[in-house]
């Protein structure tokens, strides 16, 4: 069997995929926001409305958002769907430490709370929430089922998970000037405002060997999970997958 390429952050660090990752999203934290703005062209925003949209019939109340970052999606899950409570787990403290401050200026306080957290360890009891979110973050996980399995076991039965990640667009000549953009543009725009142009490299890396969509959606299944979904997004760009715990 062909064995699995592993894309990491840095060539050559002596250190794991998950010490890599955690170190890159250390390093250009302080840049994080403006750049998924400036870079996404602003319209990041709408496909995390988008995902979370996907929850609106849960009506759920406990809600884990894994690889949180900066807070983004747990702020927004807050103000969208008026959860009890959202916790969102990230490995890089430096991103989280923004996020307490924008959850702070949110008046959220009471509503979200950031932990640091290993999202293929999950500091929770079985069946402790009604739904998991991902915002661009399982293809930097260092094991993806095993990641996977532990969102399932957190969730309660009727739960839903909805993961949102970059997807490879396939109509031309668009899958041309995105892949162009990503592997060209992208890293010289990261290095002038970050520092640090090999974690924008890595994006457009990650982004080639995660498994996308019917491949994504066979991995979901085999995990464990019910009723697995994928919606593209803006030419395919970006995919939202949505998928169940029935029992």
């Amino acid at each position: 069997m062909e064995k699995k390429t592993v894309v990491t952050p840095y060539e050559n660090a002596g250190e794991s995929k998950k010490a890599q990752v955690e170190r890159m999203f250390d390093k250009i934290a302080h840049r994080y926001d403006l750049l998924n703005r400036v870079l996404s062209l602003g319209i990041d925003v709408w496909w995390r409305r988008r995902a979370l949209g996907k929850l609106r019939s849960l009506k759920p109340q406990e809600m884990l958002d894994v690889a949180t970052g900066t807070a983004d999606v747990a702020i927004m899950a807050a103000r969208m769907l008026k959860p009890r409570r959202v916790v969102g787990i990230d490995i890089a403290n430096q991103m989280l430490d923004i996020g307490r401050q924008k959850i702070r200026k949110a008046g959220l306080e009471e509503t979200v709370e950031l932990k640091t957290g290993d999202s293929e360890q999950l500091q929770f009891p079985d069946q402790a929430f009604d739904a998991v979110t991902v915002a661009f973050g399982v293809r930097n996980f260092e094991n993806l089922e095993k990641g996977l399995a532990e969102m399932l076991r957190i969730l309660r039965p009727g739960g839903r998970a909805v993961i949102l990640e970059f997807s490879r667009p396939r109509i031309f000549p668009f899958k041309q000037l995105y892949n162009s953009y990503f592997k060209y543009v992208l890293p010289v725009i990261g290095r002038l405002t970050s520092r640090d142009m090999r974690a924008y490299t890595y994006l457009f890396e990650s982004v080639q060997a995660f498994p996308e969509g019917d491949n994504f959606l066979s991995i979901l299944s085999k995990t464990g999970y019910q009723n697995p979904q994928c919606e593209r997004l803006t030419l395919g760009i970006c995919s939202i997958y949505t998928a169940e715990k029935t029992h």
